[in-house]
């Protein structure tokens, strides 16, 4: 498994989803806060809905733009919580696709493609 992650999230039927071929996922919808957080996130990246780039890892990395606390796994899920957005989101079973177990930490990097 990559230490560092990259998908291209992107809109689409008004919901944040990604796909990632490399490990099976078409169209892997974000919702019950992700999308909260990811609309927080992209705020500042013009047309964000047509595609930006998110790095992500367990492992911290220079210019992170944030860091998801894990707090609690749920249906077969785990929410984690953002300081920077005082938010909360829940990653489905698709993180396990990324990580054997769910990290403590999410670093996040969000740019413009």
């Amino acid at each position: 498994m990559n230490s560092i992650n990259i998908i291209k999230p992107y809109k689409y039927l008004d919901m944040w989803g990604f796909d990632d071929e490399k490990v099976g996922l078409l169209q892997e919808p974000f919702f019950s806060g992700a999308d909260t957080l990811i609309d927080k996130a992209t705020k500042s990246i013009p047309n964000a809905k047509n595609g930006f780039i998110l790095i992500f890892s367990k492992d911290y990395f220079p210019d992170t733009d944030l860091c998801l606390e894990w707090q609690r796994s749920d249906n077969a899920g785990n929410w984690y919580y953002s300081k920077e957005f005082d938010t909360e989101g829940w990653l489905c079973p698709a993180l396990f696709k990324y990580f054997t177990d769910a990290p403590k930490n999410l670093y996040i990097k969000v740019k413009a493609i």
